[in-house]
């Protein structure tokens, strides 16, 4: 018998794929092909949308005679329908079209895990004061246990998903009026958050990695997306290579991981460390490399550095999704490694992670009060609020995972919000916006100030705020876990974060115009920022003075793959 025929016979374990489980991410990910498909078309794009129906009218038909799930085809099919009917219409508006499709495609991904949510459950509770009954997310991995589809996983997703949606309409007329509305913008949107959806239920370390490979190359090219804007580029070349270095740090621990281990599955790697009674300097570094990966991804200090330059520069609805995606995805993935798989190690971990968060909090409020430029001053308030959601990573408890879901769900959208203001003022001075510029808007445009000032004061935790709603969960969470001096820290850096917000409301209400505000053009209010701004703003007064349906979905998602 031959070699090759010995190998032909060695037994393959080829894990079954449970499509079901990232539904989420074919959604984005074929949707991103469509958008990129229909605008490489061109004048063709009619043909390319029949060509597109068909395929997906025949994976719905193959899909059905697979599994028997008529309705899930049935919806496949009308997104076939859909996708043709609007090339028709919009196909002379290429990138009009593109917006509507990334929008379906965000609403697709907000649906299909509204539907995991309701198929993997394993109970049902009742959330308080509503008398209604929803399901238990139930935890476990699939794909060869890369996948988790578990609580955790599905409400990062539902975040980041909700990130997406709201940044189509915010960033259009910015990027009509700055002459950056290119067709690939769509596509690179939607595969930023396919890689960032995966990095949150990723169950595997070698998972992690690819997804972060996946995000951080469509957010590179967004970041230097205005070619014109040397600070653009500045600010993608800076990304690019602290990125690449994290990275490279990050799979270094991962080797270093299976080196000691055996194995890159995050669950079975926190039971071999915790049974290993050697090697004890080769764990630590395993973690400490880890832990400098995922810190520049999250910005925490003293790995923080690209981050007020890439905010500077990227052009500003980019840099409003970054702010809310990628941390939402980050830390979900943070949480998974060291509160879902290392627990038991948390001696090691946890005063190292106490000190980070002290000085991400503290350096982050204190450099953001010197600061003149408003979306440095917003990256260095990122850098706080990293410092706060260290804290409920910090407690290991239920407790502490549920406030680090909701702190980025409502940071998610505050940092949204804020940077959406940003993007109307900028399109009307045709420049980055300063201090000085915001003097006695306010009264000029009282509406857009208003809700800049809601998502300011909820960002510094004033309540009945989200922001307020979102800080004392997790710092309920840190009190619980005896972390009480943490939570001192984190109130003295908050008092000071409140200073350059409210300096910033004082600016806009209670300053006079400068002189030739005037002649200034007029605030260009279109559909798409008003859409955007208006969707923030309700959802940050509910989630402030109505949290209790979040905070029962949050605590019940705090459940992670065994």
């Amino acid at each position: 018998m031959t070699v090759l025929a010995q190998v032909d016979q060695l037994p393959v374990n080829i894990p079954d794929i449970a499509w079901a489980a990232i539904s989420p991410e074919l959604v984005l990910f074929v949707v991103g092909l469509l958008a990129l498909l229909l605008d490489t078309a061109g004048p063709q794009r009619l043909q390319a949308s029949f060509v597109a129906f068909g395929v997906l009218v025949a994976g719905a038909v193959f899909a059905a005679l697979q599994t028997g799930n008529v309705v899930l085809c049935a919806l496949v099919g009308l997104a076939g329908v859909t996708q043709f009917a609007l090339t028709a219409i919009w196909r002379d508006r290429p990138r009009m079209l593109s917006a509507i499709i990334t929008s379906l495609g965000f609403i697709g991904g907000l649906g299909v895990t509204a539907w995991q949510w309701a198929t993997y459950a394993g109970g049902a509770f009742t959330v308080s004061g509503a008398g209604v009954q929803l399901p238990l997310v139930a935890t476990q991995s699939v794909i060869g246990d890369m996948v988790a589809v578990d609580g955790v996983a599905l409400f990062s997703r539902f975040t980041i998903c909700l990130a997406g949606l709201i940044t189509v309409p915010l960033g259009f007329s910015y990027a009509e009026d700055r002459r950056i509305h290119r067709g690939e913008y769509y596509p690179l949107l939607l595969f930023a958050a396919t890689g960032m959806t995966l990095l949150a239920a990723s169950a595997d370390l070698i998972m992690v990695f690819i997804s972060i490979e996946i995000l951080s190359l469509a957010l590179y090219i967004l970041t230097g997306f205005a070619r014109r804007d040397l600070r653009s580029q500045e600010a993608a070349f800076k990304y690019f290579l602290l990125g690449a270095f994290s990275s490279a740090l990050l799979l270094y621990g991962v080797a270093l991981v299976y080196g000691v281990t055996g194995s890159t599955n995050i669950a079975e790697a926190g039971r071999a460390f915790s049974a290993l009674t050697v090697n004890s300097g080769l764990t630590l570094a395993a973690m400490a490399l880890l832990l400098v990966g995922f810190a520049f991804k999250t910005s925490l200090v003293p790995f923080h550095m690209w981050t007020p330059d890439v905010y500077q520069g990227a052009p500003t609805p980019v840099t409003g999704f970054m702010a809310a995606a990628t941390k939402a995805a980050a830390f979900a993935a943070f949480v998974r490694v060291f509160v879902g798989g290392f627990a038991a190690l948390s001696w090691s971990w946890a005063p190292v992670f106490w000190v980070i968060a002290v000085v991400t909090m503290m350096g982050g409020a204190v450099l953001a009060v010197v600061q003149t430029d408003l979306k440095r001053m917003l990256g260095y308030s990122a850098i706080a609020h990293a410092g706060y959601v260290l804290i409920g990573l910090l407690a290991v408890s239920r407790a502490g995972v549920s406030g680090v879901l909701l702190y980025l769900l409502i940071y998610a959208l505050m940092s949204l919000g804020s940077f959406g203001v940003l993007t109307l003022l900028e399109r009307r001075g045709h420049k980055a916006m300063a201090l000085d510029d915001l003097r006695g808007i306010g009264r000029r445009y009282p509406v857009p100030a208003g809700m800049m000032a809601l998502f300011l004061l909820s960002l510094a935790g004033i309540p009945p705020t989200a922001g307020f709603t979102a800080k004392f969960a997790v710092f309920r969470a840190g009190i619980e876990a005896g972390l009480s001096s943490l939570v001192v820290v984190a109130v003295v850096s908050s008092v000071i974060a409140a200073f350059f917000y409210v300096r910033v409301i004082v600016i806009m209400f209670m300053e006079e115009e400068p002189a030739g505000a005037d002649l200034d053009p007029p605030l260009d209010l279109t559909a798409g920022p008003i859409i955007g701004l208006v969707a923030t703003t309700a959802t940050v007064v509910i989630l402030g003075v109505f949290p209790g349906v979040f905070i029962d979905l949050a605590s019940q998602a705090a459940s992670f793959a065994g």
